[in-house]
């Protein structure tokens, strides 16, 4: 038996970005093969109930709470998809023959910060199958996957009432806020979207999306802090549209085939973290160059923490709400296929 652990610590959307990696492993490899996760205990959850899993080793913050029992396993192979100073620690001390992702650190230096584009044009789960490609492993092209446990997802009749019609779930967190509207921004485009409007997002989300459904009324609700990770995939998994900044919810989405409407700002697709093999109608909107914004200035980060025009004035919010609407109004077609599992 092959025993391969694969490192990537964070975040949500990237974990679920490794995905196709480890099926593509577990389904392409001669012989049996066991494939262990090494992640952050905050993003385990992404991988709960994925098949392709034996086991997940959790940390806190340093790889050495789990050093032990990594050493205990006798890896035959570890392959890095992060690639920082934790993962490199782990690749040093177990001393097995490793492969480790490019990450493309200069070019996107470049981009950044001279508006010299030098980013190869692919996405990050084609370079995660390249740090493979010694195995003779491939893209499979079936996309990314995302499991709710039986437990987490709602019945029917739990269903608020906002979510036995058809709606638009719009993610208004994000980890950074060069990838998310303001609030105010946010409460000009739920006001004039004609359909049933469901803000999700986390506890840090909780105060921001209170006050957008006051301002907005009935037609929308607030989810935010309400619902676990999974609970929040699964009315991803529900919405007609999916509205979200480039966050990790997007990647959620994309793995329920939804119509994704993905809004940028500080970061850009070109980066390679869109959507992957999202639903075929899905839309990408960035803002327009006009101004002192202009097109050669984005991207501002590779992350989204900062933004060249500062962040009271930042890229995403230079999007035209009537853009957005009519994004939604061309995707509105309420489905009648059954859902995504």
């Amino acid at each position: 038996m092959t025993k391969i652990l694969i490192i990537r610590f964070s975040s949500i959307g990237d974990i679920v970005l490794i995905t196709p990696v480890l099926r593509a492993i577990k389904e392409q490899l001669d012989g049996e093969t066991e494939i262990h996760v090494l992640t952050k205990r905050s993003y385990a959850t992404v991988l709960d109930g994925n098949p392709n899993i034996a086991k997940v080793h959790a940390i806190e913050k340093s790889t050495q709470e789990v050093m032990a029992e990594l050493k205990n396993e006798d890896f035959d192979y570890i392959i890095d998809l992060h690639n920082n100073i934790r993962s490199r620690v782990v690749k040093r001390t177990l001393k097995c023959l490793n492969f480790t992702v490019r990450k493309y650190n200069i070019q996107k230096w470049l981009w950044v910060n001279l508006g010299i584009n030098r980013m190869p044009q692919n996405h990050i789960v084609d370079r995660y199958l390249e740090t493979l490609k010694g195995f003779g492993v491939h893209a499979d092209e079936r996309g990314l996957e995302y499991y709710i446990p039986d437990g987490e997802k709602f019945s029917d009749s739990e269903l608020p009432e906002m979510m036995r019609k058809p709606y638009v779930a719009f993610a208004i967190g994000a980890t950074h806020d060069g990838k998310k509207l303001s609030e105010s921004r946010i409460i000009e485009l739920a006001k004039s979207i004609q359909h049933p409007l469901v803000l999700i997002g986390g506890k840090e989300d909780i105060a921001s999306g209170e006050s957008i459904a006051k301002a907005c009324g009935t037609n929308v609700l607030n989810a935010c802090g309400k619902w676990s990770l999974h609970q929040s995939a699964d009315a991803v998994r529900r919405a007609e549209i999916v509205l979200t900044g480039d966050t990790g919810m997007m990647h959620i989405a994309s793995a329920f085939s939804k119509k994704i409407i993905s809004l940028w700002g500080c970061t850009v697709p070109g980066l390679g973290m869109s959507a992957y093999k999202p639903h075929p109608s899905s839309i990408i909107i960035e803002p327009k160059p006009r101004g002192r914004f202009r097109i050669h200035s984005r991207p501002c980060s590779k992350l989204g923490n900062r933004c060249k025009y500062g962040m009271n004035n930042r890229c995403i919010d230079q999007i035209e709400i009537a853009e957005i609407n009519r994004a939604i109004e061309t995707l509105w077609a309420p489905q009648t296929t059954p859902l995504a599992q």
